[in-house]
């Protein structure tokens, strides 16, 4: 493949990857990397920081599209990072000596019944939780959002086992390439109870910090080609600004189903891996 083909190749692939991270909230590694190692066979290590460049391009990209909607709770936000950058930082630091194949395949099945799960309409979809925890109200940590023409208070529930799930999603980030994004999903919506689009907002928000945090280590170790690096930055950022205009306009329901079909292909790629080896 030419140079000029490899780059337009993985700019449409960052345009795909962005608008699908921003949707869902789970960065544009996804699409990022099974197309830098399957179609452009490039080494793992420089996929998954490839990938983890794309990350920050999503959460750069989708940001201005949630100014002044109360959609990304920065409290919730910058207090779950603290779990999730420690994560990340270990993930980096341990990745080139922990075997993967077993993490593949068990979280390949944890991801298939979260998909499951995913599809069904739930109570905090539009409201959070039915009552704060008691940290939550002490960190204050509820907040409003809007909702169309409305604003909407909602509430936040488990605080504690969502923080230790972050520390596992970054960790998971920065090893396996997949991205965090979706474990903080399912942590903030599925634990907390926050409104789905303030979930997915709120992820765009962090994911771009954990993967900052793991990816000077491959930077420091020549693992990001340039060029294509580029490409993927322009793409990904083009894709995540026109999915963030779309995440806010979508019904929940919509975007629950995008969520679920994403989390199916992503817990089958983790199966495959793992079977493979």
């Amino acid at each position: 493949m030419s140079p000029a083909l490899m780059v337009l190749v993985v700019l449409l692939g960052g345009v795909l990857g962005g608008v699908i991270g921003a949707l869902t909230g789970l960065g544009g590694g996804l699409v990022i990397v099974p197309l830098l190692t399957l179609a452009l066979h490039l080494p793992v290590q420089q996929a998954v920081g490839l990938s983890l460049l794309g990350v920050i391009a999503t959460s750069t990209g989708a940001a201005p599209r949630f100014v002044g909607t109360g959609l990304i709770n920065v409290r919730v936000g910058l207090f779950l990072q603290t779990a999730a950058s420690g994560g990340a930082l270990a993930g980096a630091l341990l990745s080139p000596h922990v075997p993967v194949r077993l993490l593949f395949i068990l979280f390949g099945l944890t991801m298939l019944y979260n998909a499951g799960m995913s599809l069904f309409p739930v109570h905090s979809d539009m409201r959070g939780a039915r009552e704060s925890s008691p940290l939550a109200h002490r960190l204050r940590l509820e907040s409003r959002y809007r909702e169309g023409e409305r604003w909407l208070d909602y509430r936040v529930g488990a605080v504690l086992p969502a923080y230790g799930v972050m520390i596992g999603a970054g960790f998971l980030s920065a090893l396996l390439g997949i991205g965090s994004g979706m474990f903080k999903v399912l942590a903030m919506d599925r634990l907390m109870q926050l409104p789905f689009k303030v979930s997915t907002a709120t992820s765009n928000f962090m994911i771009g910090m954990t993967a900052a945090t793991s990816a000077g280590f491959y930077l420091s170790h020549g693992d990001i080609p340039p060029l294509t690096a580029g490409a993927v930055i322009l793409g990904v950022l083009v894709g995540a600004y026109a999915g963030g205009y779309w995440m806010k306009r979508l019904p929940t329901v919509a975007l629950r189903r995008v969520f679920a079909g994403v989390l199916m292909l992503v817990a089958l790629q983790m199966l495959l891996k793992g079977a493979m080896g």
